[in-house]
């Protein structure tokens, strides 16, 4: 009997997909340091949010570059003494810009995305929430340090990053309201909003279907325990952001004492 007790412990362990278990892992560290992060004072985290973003963006930077580096072979180099009208100038720089090799493209997508993941949780730290006024101050300064970065500023740096500035923020202010529209809940999913909001800023928007399942509706989120999110499946660091959030909330926190 115990010997075929653990023949079925080794048939189901040898049954489970390896690549399930590195993604779960993956999923625990990852939802452990949110919840080391969301400990920290702003500085650290803007910090480390900034710094990660970076190199995330180093490493697309650097994949692009490798495809476009014949390409940025190609622009003539133009003597030391030449005189180039300032306009031509200009134009040369976007395009060695654009078109750099690896070094080059690492470089400016590592600022890109630092100067905005930055600026975003400096943000959504103080004002307690991410829309499009947030996610359009995030792409100016994004776009205002790529330009001086990069040098396709020309004789005029200063108008240029102001220019690219306000060209990246219309253009991600325009992809998140197309974003917000597009993610707009249907009618039946009006139980729970408060629900998919808390799970969106806590990057938990994954187990929402989880809290259907279980019908743990706006309505329950103050009554939530431990053993409620695990009944419906959700793991512990997850669980341990969500209370840690209703803990927090001013207004779920209140219904909770009313409650008791």
């Amino acid at each position: 009997m115990e010997q075929a007790g653990k023949q079925g412990i080794m048939v189901t362990s040898q049954s489970q997909n390896p690549i399930e278990q590195i993604q779960a892992r993956f999923k625990e560290l990852e939802t452990g340091f949110r919840l080391w992060l969301s400990k920290q004072s702003l500085p650290v985290e803007a910090a480390v949010v900034t710094t990660t973003s970076a190199a995330q963006g180093a490493a697309i930077g650097a994949f692009m570059g490798t495809l476009t580096a014949d390409a940025s072979s190609t622009f003539p180099t133009p003597p030391p003494n030449a005189s180039l009208n300032p306009q031509a100038m200009a134009s040369l720089k976007q395009a060695q810009a654009l078109a750099g090799g690896p070094l080059v493209q690492a470089r400016n997508f590592a600022v890109m995305t630092g100067v905005n993941a930055g600026i975003s949780c400096v943000l959504k730290r103080i004002r307690g929430k991410e829309d499009v006024q947030s996610s359009m101050a995030a792409a100016f300064g994004s776009g205002a340090m790529f330009s001086l970065v990069s040098g396709m500023g020309g004789p005029n740096q200063a108008t240029n990053a102001v220019t690219s500035g306000l060209f990246f923020a219309l253009v991600q202010g325009g992809l998140f309201q197309i974003g917000q529209k597009f993610s707009n809940p249907p009618a039946e999913d009006t139980h729970y909003a408060k629900t998919r909001h808390m799970l969106n800023n806590l990057g938990l928007q994954s187990y929402e279907k989880n809290f259907k399942k279980g019908l743990l509706t706006d309505n329950t989120l103050p009554l939530l325990t431990d053993s409620a999110l695990r009944d419906v499946r959700i793991p512990p660091g997850p669980r341990l952001l969500i209370l840690d959030h209703i803990q927090r909330d001013a207004d779920l926190k209140e219904k909770r004492g009313r409650r008791k």
